[in-house]
């Protein structure tokens, strides 16, 4: 029965090609690598000595370059083709980590700030344009399942060696390290995979979102979905701003009670997202019935918090927003990028990845803001029907699918 399981498990991961491997271990490479942004704040606050304000515009500026950089980085995988945008982004982004190290200025730094973000998530829309074409058809949701997988390893990984190498190297080694792996990362994806053009539209299940419209703003369909997408994001990035200090004001938990329960959300995807991935895929249900239910679930995940003399109900919330996350960002991912039509991919993908960017931003001011005047139970109150207006608009837009409009 145990070998069973585990054969069950391991076949989710069969039938990707020798390119989506490579990307997946140069993605994991890279996020592991991607150890500055956790300490980002600390670094600013203890070693700069900025004030709280000027720590929050450098942070601002970061965001804004982060968008900047998904809108440019899919203009260019349109223009010149994902594959030098992903080289020339990883290449010079790992540069820019040697040169922000050596800035301490605030208004240096918030350019600095907003370059580095700007050139980096160039990367991401190009990514994503690269597993359309390198992924085959009919796995190719559960390729960025996998790619998705080595983010979140990298991104559990990174703080860990982050700490090590601050209390060995200082920050200074932290800046060095981090670009050193970009660079390396990028290498390793120059010499082991080959530049290929986009092939034809296909006719299997996963194209039939593809929009007949030759622009992303004109895609009344698409607009509906970034829109589900950012209201879900801003949801879900509570997870790593309000909910950590609710452990430590509410419940008196230590950071390290913290932390186990966000690993319980990275193990649970590590063992859980690619069968779930796989099965839901094998039914062929509709990706947006697949999101409605994740906004649903994400609104119990924070509507349980309104019980709030129990510390394990925080556990509770945790498994319903696990859950959450693993039905909506694999599919969500794959709507869009299946969405685009062929010459379109850079730019659907940059609105897709740049209401993420917007989400962090937004997601972190709402709730400290009803927070510091309502108190958390209202934030949860109100992040819960954040989350069924999503579920809301995800029914609009299947119907609006059913009946054919753009």
């Amino acid at each position: 029965m145990l070998k069973q399981a585990f054969n069950r498990y391991i076949n989710n991961f069969r039938g990707f090609t020798r390119e989506v491997w490579i990307l997946t271990i140069v993605t994991f490479i890279n996020r592991s690598g991607s150890m500055v942004l956790p300490f980002l704040s600390k670094y600013l606050k203890e070693n700069l000595d900025f004030t709280y304000g000027q720590v929050s515009w450098i942070i601002v500026s970061f965001g804004l370059g982060s968008m900047a950089g998904s809108w440019i980085g899919g203009k260019l995988s349109d223009k010149i083709g994902f594959y030098k945008v992903m080289v020339f982004s990883l290449f010079a982004s790992g540069l820019m980590f040697f040169v922000v190290q050596q800035i301490t200025t605030f208004a240096g730094l918030c350019v600095a700030m907003f370059a580095l973000l700007a050139i980096a998530d160039m990367f991401r829309p190009a990514m994503f344009v690269s597993i359309r074409t390198y992924a085959k058809p009919e796995n190719r949701t559960r390729a960025m399942t996998l790619v998705r997988m080595a983010v979140n390893l990298g991104m559990s990984a990174g703080p860990a060696i982050g700490g090590f190498i601050i209390l060995t190297l200082g920050y200074k080694g932290l800046f060095w390290i981090d670009g050193s792996s970009c660079i390396i990362a990028i290498v390793l994806f120059f010499l082991l995979v080959k530049e290929k053009k986009p092939t034809p539209a296909g006719t299997t299940h996963i194209e039939t979102e593809v929009a007949a419209v030759t622009s992303p703003f004109k895609d009344v369909s698409y607009l509906l979905f970034l829109f589900i997408s950012l209201t879900i994001a801003i949801v879900f990035f509570q997870l790593f701003t309000s909910l950590p200090l609710y452990h430590k004001e509410w419940y008196g938990l230590t950071e390290v009670y913290t932390g186990l329960l966000l690993s319980l959300n990275g193990i649970m995807i590590f063992f859980f997202e690619m069968p779930i991935v796989g099965f839901l895929e094998r039914k062929n249900i509709p990706k947006i019935k697949i999101i409605l239910w994740s906004a649903v679930l994400i609104s119990v995940g924070f509507f349980v918090l309104l019980i709030n003399t129990w510390a394990g109900i925080l556990v509770i919330s945790m498994l319903f927003i696990t859950l959450a996350e693993m039905f909506c960002f694999p599919f969500s991912n794959s709507f869009a990028l299946g969405r685009a039509p062929r010459g379109q991919e850079g730019r659907y993908m940059a609105l897709y990845t740049m209401t993420f960017s917007l989400a962090q931003i937004m997601s972190g001011k709402m709730g400290m803001d009803i927070i510091a005047a309502y108190g958390y139970n209202n934030n949860w109150i109100v992040m819960g029907c954040t989350a069924l207006l999503a579920a809301v608009a995800c029914i609009i837009l299947h119907r609006r699918m059913l009946s054919g409009k753009v």
